[in-house]
């Protein structure tokens, strides 16, 4: 195709005539010329059909270049074989075709990139376009008012009718230019410079046409030429791109085109103040001002609308303090702008703050982190960066700070929040934990900072000191948590934790009234772990609801076999406060007992004062749930907490477990013996049985079985073991009871 053109260029040098006084020798370059317009025509079908997706939008291209073809054919031709003139004839007809089948092409592509287009991008391609119509038609006229005067009205009409078409082309194509939605690329840039070639060489025509100087056979007739091949170079790469590898729209472009239409169309109306200008151009010029005008009110708006809207992806809607992606950006790039500057990153976490929430609702702890931000505030120095980052985190990032000026503002801090919040009619007292990281010793961006004030917080909230600066052992132990906590995903998994059993006995009669189901982890290098060294981890995870399931189900399924053996006693089950809050606890439950067809006698559930002292009402209503399908529910570790039998006579429990703390100094200390002694008439007063935990010596056997207790739990009796150990146990302990049977006093019974 380009050696065509090339040929056919080359050929518009040869000597000889006009091809309009020739009508009977057919220059070699007539051949060439229809040669360099059919071959682009053709290359244009071969590519429509090669790409299935953009058929129907290149086929229109291929048909405009094939009208332009058809009309320049038969006016290379019909002079000859007709002696019909060469202008105007109706060859004319087909070269006009071209302008509106490839205006219909361009409209069909650009609706395939953007099915829907917003109005900003609308005015913009309206401005350009109207603005390089007035350029146009402001170049234009005064060749038209040139022309011959006693040229034709038709030959003068069609003569301008291809500059006019040019103008409407351009228009577009400075349109589609203007709006950054279409992703042009380089393939684009061929089919704009193919067009405005041909629409250069249509304006010069036009113009040499009218003043009575056009000759063909000349090198502009090469312009068309030039023009539809780079049009058929275009589709050819249309469908080798496609819209892949098409560069990303520019916003600087969405701004310069106009804004140099802008400029072109005030040239035109200052240029009218001195010369004349055509009408059209200065209606077109005025046109397009006044679409500026609208398109320059929208920006306005969009501006104050981006404006609003960095605010709110910037700024913490509750509190009004900046959010995590504002705090990331500045503090990240000011930490960064001085990586061995001196800085310190502080986290804050609201103690206890979820209980305000479950107690009071969430828009009592909505009003108290907004008040809780103020005070913050208050405290720190305008240049220091305070964030929310979520929930009831803060995060504050303090400049030219070492670790002792960090811990200063850590304890403003916390003082500041002593002071009790009222809210809605309540007056709520709030403590923080704070972790503190300092930079560069501890690391110089703030993802670093961030992680390790994180692990220090996490280190104050668990030896309750309220603040601590971070230290590699903190590391060390998160590490550490981050490690057993896949593990103990795996265990959970892979059956890998067991129960043993400690049985509880009743001080009237000898009988083993119930166990007490104690979990253990065998792990698979470290050995058999006692609750201690995983139940921290499991909770901090939030897979204590995992755990007791797989608690229960083993419990229960202990409790089947047992009963086969002849074994009736209860299986007492210790539950954490969290896993008190599951509301579907209650209904699994009842699903396993169901499922084992166990009476609800065979499960004791065991909660602490902790659940209790948390959420009263809340407490009242779970165990409520669970004593209403028939299980008993036994308070473990009493005395250790702020529970009093006061508060707890109108809870729903039946037993309550006096802790080994009063227990193993009654021997030696008679105060204890008597506030034991006390505490378990008060609990019988009361309507409860009450258990002694941590039995060690007959002597304390002897005094609880005179001052009434019901039962005991300690190593006097048995450690904790396996089932297969404990049936052992059960059976050797029959037969000695059997042995002493005759004996009128019973703690002469060997425990």
């Amino acid at each position: 195709m380009w050696l065509g053109l090339i040929a056919y260029t080359a050929s518009l040098h040869l000597p000889g005539d006009d091809l309009d006084t020739s009508r009977t020798d057919i220059r070699t370059h007539v051949w060439l010329s229809l040669l360099s317009l059919w071959i682009p025509a053709l290359v244009c079908w071969l590519a429509a059909t090669r790409n299935r997706g953009l058929t129907g939008q290149l086929s229109l291209a291929a048909a405009a270049v094939t009208c332009y073809a058809l009309g320049a054919t038969y006016s290379a031709i019909a002079p000859i074989v007709r002696d019909e003139p060469l202008f105007p004839s109706q060859a004319n007809f087909g070269a006009l075709m071209f302008y509106p089948v490839i205006l219909v092409s361009l409209g069909l592509l650009v609706r395939h990139q953007r099915r829907r287009l917003p109005w900003s991008v609308v005015l913009d391609s309206a401005v350009c376009a109207l603005g390089a119509a007035a350029v146009l038609a402001a170049f234009l006229a005064p060749r038209v008012d040139s022309a011959s005067p006693g040229a034709a009205i038709t030959p003068t009409a069609i003569a301008l009718a291809f500059p006019l078409f040019d103008l409407l082309l351009v228009a577009v194509l400075v349109g589609i230019a203007a709006s950054p939605e279409f992703r042009l690329g380089r393939c684009w840039l061929l089919l704009a410079t193919g067009l405005l070639v041909f629409a250069a060489t249509d304006i010069a025509y036009a113009t040499l046409l009218l003043a009575g100087k056009y000759h063909s056979g000349t090198l502009l007739d090469a312009g068309w030429a030039l023009g539809l091949t780079m049009v058929a170079v275009w589709v050819n790469a249309r469908t080798r791109v496609g819209l892949r590898g098409t560069r990303s729209p520019r916003r600087t472009r969405a701004l310069l085109v106009p804004a140099v239409t802008t400029v072109a169309v005030l040239v035109i109306l200052l240029l009218a103040t001195r010369v004349s200008v055509s009408p059209v151009a200065l209606l077109l010029a005025a046109a397009t001002l006044a679409l500026a005008g609208v398109r320059t009110q929208l920006a306005f708006r969009q501006a104050g609308a981006v404006g609003t809207l960095r605010r709110l992806v910037l700024t913490d809607d509750l509190t009004g303090l900046a959010n995590r992606r504002s705090f990331t950006c500045t503090a990240g790039t000011r930490l960064a702008a001085r990586p061995d500057a001196p800085a310190a990153v502080l986290m804050l976490d609201l103690d206890r703050f979820k209980e305000v929430n479950d107690t009071f609702g969430h828009d009592v702890g909505d009003l108290l982190l907004a008040q809780v931000a103020t005070r913050l505030l208050h405290e720190i120095d305008t240049a220091d960066t305070l964030a929310r980052l979520g929930g009831d985190d803060f995060a504050l990032l303090l400049d030219d700070a070492d670790a002792e000026q960090a811990t200063a503002t850590a304890q403003r801090l916390r003082l500041a929040l002593t002071e009790p919040f009222a809210s809605d009619g309540f007056t709520l007292g709030i403590t923080a934990s704070i972790g503190i990281a300092v930079a560069p010793g501890q690391g110089s961006d703030l993802t670093t900072l961030l992680r390790k004030a994180d692990m220090a917080m996490y280190r104050a909230k668990a030896t309750h000191s309220g603040l601590h600066v971070y230290v590699d052992a903190d590391n060390a132990h998160s590490e550490w948590k981050l490690h057993t906590l896949q593990e103990l995903r795996l265990a959970l998994r892979t059956d890998q934790f067991i129960l043993q059993y400690q049985p509880k006995v009743d001080l009237a009669t000898g009988d083993v009234t119930g166990v007490e189901a104690l979990v253990r982890w065998n792990h698979p290098t470290s050995g058999q772990l006692s609750p201690s060294s995983f139940l921290t981890v499991t909770e901090d995870a939030g897979l204590m609801p995992v755990l007791t399931d797989v608690v229960l189900t083993l419990a229960l399924d202990q409790a089947v076999e047992w009963g086969a053996q002849g074994h009736t006693f209860s299986i007492a089950v210790n539950l954490s406060a969290r896993s008190l809050t599951d509301v579907q606890l209650p209904d699994r439950i009842e699903a396993m007992l169901s499922a084992r067809r166990l009476r609800p006698s065979a499960l004791m559930l065991e909660i602490t004062e902790e659940f209790l002292l948390e959420d009263p009402g809340l407490a009242v209503a779970i165990l409520g749930r669970l004593r209403s399908i028939g299980l008993r529910v036994s308070l473990d570790n009493f005395g250790t907490g702020q529970s009093s039998l006061k508060n707890l006579r109108d809870l729903p429990i039946d037993e309550l477990k006096l802790d080994r703390s009063f227990i193993t100094p009654m021997r030696d200390n008679p105060m204890a013996a008597a506030l034991v002694s006390s505490t378990i008439d008060l609990a019988h007063s009361s309507g409860l049985r009450i258990v002694a935990e941590g039995v060690e010596d007959s002597a304390i056997v002897e005094a609880l079985t005179r001052y009434g207790c019901d039962e005991a739990q300690g190593y006097l009796m048995s450690h904790p073991v396996s089932p297969d150990e404990l049936s052992n146990w059960l059976t050797g302990r029959r037969r000695a009871l059997q042995k002493s049977a005759s004996s009128s006093d019973f703690t002469d019974f060997h425990w």
